[in-house]
């Protein structure tokens, strides 16, 4: 096989499942500290320990050669690294030339000074999380956020055309009741609604067990109320649709713990440094910061042809007691 059909072999997995779609995680820090994601004071990365934005470039030249054809930007916050609009446009160059389509997750605290950067770059649909409408919950919740901000980005958003898709992880305890009336807000607004359940994943100072919801339980309630349509949709993630009849807006719901949606697996996940995770619910993965700065995309290529055959079938995950607050955070919402 030549150097070029090396590069630009598809990336099949050993259980035949063809990677499409790529999580790029734009940074690790955030400017909200919600309690099922992070610690009140975090440690973040060093400069030096985190991909460049030209780095995450010419990795994601390297993905699209072996055939990914969506990006999901993350973080952290992805709106708060400097210089994240070079990054978004220059991926956005791509869309129709490899990438079909370039899209992000964010809190929304930076969204009423980047919605038009954004929908000009290409993006045309972006997740927001939010898991309370109530200002003082919302502050609970995140320790530190202000719900106004968030709402006049999602607003703002809105106005500049992007597709908005509110992420909202259910917390026993802190928002349950807060469910149905945020379908409702959603659907007044034209916004769909993901509900997802708490995933151990990340580092935080409290015992997820506490807040731990499961959507089958949110699920049947929910039936009592509306009528929910199995749907056919799928954004690339692993949500799981419903037409919500009478209120004209989709329900997702993501479910790591009450039912395992692995089968179908088309991601693979990238950190800030360059880490790449087969599974976040494994610990499976492969370096690539070094090998990008010094070995080049030849080096890439191999080493992600190491994780697609480490890959697992699917993940395990489970409530956990809490672990001591370290800087490696990921954000894993939506689809």
């Amino acid at each position: 096989m030549s150097e070029t059909e090396t590069l630009n072999r598809p990336m099949i997995d050993g259980f035949g499942r063809r990677i499409t779609y790529v999580r790029l995680s734009v940074t690790d820090r955030c400017d909200l500290r919600c309690r099922y994601c992070m610690a009140e004071t975090m440690t973040f990365l060093p400069r030096k320990d985190v991909l460049s934005l030209e780095e995450m470039v010419e990795l994601v030249d390297i993905f699209i050669a072996r055939g990914v054809r969506r990006i999901r930007l993350t973080g952290g916050e992805p709106l708060v690294r400097k210089g994240v609009d070079f990054l978004i446009g220059e991926l956005g160059r791509r869309i129709g030339r490899g990438l079909d389509e370039l899209t992000m997750t964010t809190n929304g605290t930076q969204l009423a000074r980047h919605a038009r950067m954004l929908f000009g770059a290409g993006i045309r649909r972006i997740n927001v999380s939010l898991d309370s409408l109530d200002p003082e919950r919302f502050r609970h919740i995140t320790r530190r956020g202000d719900l106004a901000q968030v709402l006049a980005g999602i607003d703002a958003a809105a106005n500049a055309g992007l597709g908005i898709k509110i992420n909202m992880v259910a917390l026993k305890g802190l928002n349950e009741d807060e469910i149905a009336p945020m379908l409702r807000w959603c659907a007044a607004r034209g916004h769909d609604l993901t509900l997802i359940e708490t995933m151990p994943l990340g580092e935080v100072e409290e015992d997820r067990t506490a807040h731990y919801l499961p959507l089958s339980d949110v699920r049947a309630g929910l039936e009592r109320e509306f009528r929910l349509i199995p749907s056919l949709a799928r954004t690339g993630g692993p949500a799981r649709y419903y037409e919500v009849d009478g209120l004209g807006t989709r329900l997702g719901f993501i479910t790591p713990l009450t039912h395992n949606f692995c089968d179908g697996c088309n991601r693979i996940r990238v950190a800030a440094t360059g880490t790449v995770f087969g599974c976040l619910g494994h610990d499976q993965n492969v370096e690539l910061r070094d090998l990008l700065r010094g070995e080049g995309a030849e080096a890439v290529t191999e080493a992600l042809d190491r994780l697609l055959a480490g890959k697992p079938k699917g993940h395990q995950f489970r409530i956990e007691a809490p672990r001591p607050a370290v800087a490696r955070h990921m954000n894993v919402t939506g689809g």
